[in-house]
């Protein structure tokens, strides 16, 4: 979302629940998740960053959707690891790359954080795929756990927009525009989510039988899991970025068809125009690009074969790592000097 679809006092108030949930998930991370899982934590993220900068088209919509992540996150890391690490991922893109509004970031957070960690993995995707799921489970609890988690997300826009009452959305339409999309994002999302979760159970069933069981033992190894999905990170956000979708993406979509224009403009002369001026000087990559620059394929050509947007993906999943990493150490440092005091 963009700082223009809200109004200070929904923005103030879901950064406020998100803040909050921050707060809770470092501590409760902080006496439960070991050491050893945090690179874990850290390379996922950087993953769920890369793979977010590639939009597919959806056929027939004229409309492109990309990947959230936050069931990857849940199902590999757990509910409140998976929470910190999409907050990482949203506060990069934010003042890094002007992806996404400062005085959005709280909803941001709460609609592709809160909603798939707290509510569809433990709520859909742990029921349906039991503790021990085979491929076909696996498969239908991560379809139906990521259309939930989406359409929930999508829900979520629509309704913080409307209560913000800056903008001539309206409820009904929006919703009408916005929900049926995002089903046909959400049943990608799952099969994404189903192949990396495999991947990840065949190589090291260890850290799917952790998450879901949380046993006691030590003799869990991450390196090589670890490894590879750090070079698909690399892979993803320097090269397959190329080939991202050039039709808008679900929310723009949806707003050019109930307003006749992709972005909506903010009020003048207000907390808006503050956090824009902000995050105008924050943003060393805005639109995943140098500023003033063109480079690679030209406006519209596909592949975009472009070195800045290779370097905002290796430069952002870099900063996405260094932040959720910052997040499970400190945190472990913090709450286990309280546990031990």
């Amino acid at each position: 979302m963009s700082d223009a679809l809200l109004s200070p006092t929904v923005g103030g108030a879901l950064w406020a629940a998100s803040g909050a949930a921050v707060g809770w998930s470092a501590r409760r991370i902080g006496t439960g998740i070991e050491s050893r899982r945090i690179p874990l934590m850290g390379v996922l993220a950087a993953f769920v960053f890369a793979g977010q900068m590639i939009n597919f088209t959806i056929p027939g919509a004229g409309s492109s959707g990309h990947l959230g992540g936050g069931m990857i996150l849940a199902v590999l890391l757990g509910p409140h690891a998976a929470f910190l690490a999409m907050a990482s991922i949203l506060i990069v893109q934010a003042l890094f790359f002007a992806d996404g509004g400062l005085l959005a970031l709280g909803c941001n957070i709460f609609n592709l954080g809160f909603i798939p960690a707290f509510v569809a993995y433990p709520l859909v995707f742990r029921p349906l795929a039991g503790e021990r799921p085979g491929s076909r489970r696996l498969l239908a609890a991560s379809i139906t756990a990521a259309v939930v988690a989406l359409q929930l997300g999508a829900l979520g826009v629509v309704l913080q927009t409307v209560l913000s009452g800056i903008s001539d959305l309206r409820l009904a339409s929006f919703a009408i525009l916005m929900l049926p999309l995002h089903l046909a994002i959400g049943v990608v999302e799952g099969l994404v989510t189903a192949a990396v979760v495999s991947f990840v159970a065949k190589a090291r069933p260890e850290i799917f039988d952790e998450v879901v069981r949380q046993p006691r033992s030590g003799s869990l190894s991450l390196a090589r899991v670890t490894t590879a999905i750090a070079i698909a990170a690399v892979v993803t956000g320097g090269l397959l970025s190329w080939f991202a979708s050039t039709h808008p993406d679900g929310l723009e979509w949806a707003l050019k068809r109930a307003t006749g224009t992709q972005e909506v403009s903010a009020p003048e002369g207000t907390v808006h125009e503050a956090l824009g001026g902000l995050q105008e000087k924050s943003a060393v990559l805005p639109d995943y690009g140098l500023h003033g620059n063109t480079s690679g394929g030209g406006e519209g050509a596909w592949p975009a074969v472009s070195s800045e947007t290779s370097l905002s993906g290796i430069v952002g999943g870099i900063l996405t790592l260094l932040l959720a990493a910052a997040f499970g150490y400190g945190a472990k440092r913090i709450f286990r000097k309280r546990a031990d005091a």
